[in-house]
């Protein structure tokens, strides 16, 4: 790896060790070599996409925290986890967020062909307005299947339709789109069940790029302070995660790194 982060696209990433959670120290551009990398190689892989809230998570779940651990990538999907990195010493890494690592797959995908699944979003109309969105956006895309599991878990029936639905579509790309943890849980138990060699778990991406929620403006992502919008569009659901959880994030680093 030189200074600027850039690696050999099948090299194992520096991962950042926050709170047992190995988050990747990335680009953007580093994710979507890997990303060329597995599907060119058809070589079974998930990402995770990483935030305080999900890292918070994993600390009472031990499954999880092996899903994560056992990713193919975490990418550094909340500003906390970009600046950690920096004070680690990583100072080249930057946010792979969850809708942009989507759009620029996307794009990416255009002139390579690559072939789209879409597995999640509720209600059921978000993944019809994404799927539409996407292809108005990225002329030529091709997404062959869309599937909305139900909210509860499924059947050893249902599961087994699901796989045999997703891989008779044949696809390079899924993307999960079922929120954390579910999302995580999802990508770990059918990696490998799976054809395709890439899944990428990112939750609201899908209801960004449907246009049935808005996103924070660039300056506050930038910021960090995308929590402090969302927070407002939804304070009933994102009021725990977000005043309660974030505070615990920030105390266990501060405890972690004391220790260390």
């Amino acid at each position: 790896m030189n200074s600027n982060g850039e690696a050999d696209s099948g090299r194992p990433f520096a991962r950042v060790d926050i709170l047992g959670v190995g988050v990747s120290a990335i680009t953007m551009k580093m994710a979507l070599d890997r990303i060329d990398h597995w599907i060119a190689r058809r070589e079974p892989n998930y990402v995770c996409v990483a935030t305080t809230h999900s890292i918070n998570e994993c600390q009472g779940d031990p499954r999880l925290r092996e899903i994560n651990r056992g990713a193919g990538m975490v990418t550094p999907d909340g500003m906390p986890l970009v600046w950690i990195s920096h004070l680690r010493g990583f100072r080249y890494v930057e946010r792979v967020y969850g809708p942009d690592l989507m759009a620029a797959v996307c794009a990416n995908s255009i002139a390579k062909g690559y072939r789209h699944f879409l597995y999640g979003g509720w209600p059921a109309d978000v993944v019809e307005k994404l799927s539409a969105n996407l292809c108005r956006r990225f002329s030529g895309l091709k997404i062959v299947g869309t599937h909305v599991p139900p909210r509860r878990p499924l059947t050893a029936a249902e599961d087994r339709d699901v796989v045999a639905k997703i891989n008779s579509a044949h696809p390079d790309v899924v993307w999960v789109g079922t929120g954390a943890p579910r999302q995580e849980l999802f990508m770990g138990d059918h990696v490998g069940k799976l054809c395709a060699p890439v899944l990428i778990g990112v939750g609201a991406a899908f209801d960004f790029h449907a246009g049935t929620r808005r996103q924070a403006p660039r300056w506050m992502m930038r910021g960090g302070l995308e929590w402090l919008y969302r927070l407002f569009q939804e304070p009933c659901r994102l009021a725990p995660r977000y005043l309660v959880n974030n505070p615990r994030f920030v105390a266990r680093v501060i405890m972690g790194s004391i220790r260390r």
